[in-house]
């Protein structure tokens, strides 16, 4: 497939050409634990927070969002720390390779993998902007990798395994991408000029991670329209 030139805009996110040092904090990663290393839930999202959850993203049945916990329920099992989706609906782990999945009544698609998807991001952004004092100036970090444009030139800051386009613009912009290209990936990173709290996503996984304070944990568990477990910034994300 042929890649679209980057342009200045990615939805109404600005692309920035110039040198990512509003990123530079989320490229110092200390060695050892709480590090933010790779293969670890603060090298999805950034580490020094004082809590950590993890969002899942949900299943669909008839393109309607399913949580985990009603399909775990369907096999007899619970949606518990450290949950993986596969073995709750008892898939091989590649299940994202084969073509017949689901359970009638029940679910017929898989969490999407990737970064954020817009219906966890609808849910997360009112609850994010209760806990920062600068919603209107957010960044965002996108993995340059992903298909669909070409960011060459594009200066990029690493994270662990991933290099990353670095976007401003307000929180509510964050969907802004998908009402353009309603396939195009939402950020894999966003974070607040104040830097109240991180979310962090990534191309391979089915969860989303947010470190900020226990207040903002707290109302990210407590919310309805989230499936949300706690999570320790060591732990494996998936």
């Amino acid at each position: 497939m042929e890649r679209e030139a980057a342009y200045k805009r990615y939805g109404s996110l600005r692309v920035c050409t110039g040198e990512p040092g509003p990123a530079d904090w989320l490229t110092r990663r200390a060695p050892g634990p709480g590090g933010g290393g790779f293969g670890t839930v603060a090298g999805v999202a950034a580490p020094g927070f004082a809590a950590y959850a993890r969002v899942l993203h949900p299943a669909a049945l008839d393109g309607r969002p399913v949580r985990w916990s009603r399909a775990a329920a369907a096999y007899g099992r619970t949606v518990g720390p450290g949950a993986q989706w596969h073995r709750l609906v008892g898939v091989p782990r590649a299940y994202h390779n084969g073509s017949e999945h689901g359970l009638a009544g029940v679910w017929d698609e898989h969490p999407a993998q990737g970064p954020t998807p817009p219906v966890v991001a609808e849910a997360l952004v009112p609850v994010l902007v209760r806990h920062t004092r600068t919603p209107r100036h957010c960044w965002f970090g996108l993995w340059e990798g992903y298909g669909r444009r070409d960011f060459a030139g594009v200066p990029t800051f690493p994270t662990p395994g991933r290099d990353e386009v670095l976007l401003r613009g307000a929180l509510s912009e964050v969907l802004s991408p998908v009402s353009v290209d309603e396939f195009a990936e939402l950020p894999d990173l966003w974070w607040p000029e104040d830097r109240a709290w991180c979310v962090g996503g990534d191309v391979d996984l089915v969860s989303t991670y947010v470190g900020g304070s226990p207040e903002l944990i707290a109302g990210l568990l407590a919310d309805p329209r989230l499936e949300t477990l706690p999570a320790s910034p060591d732990d494996p994300p998936y």
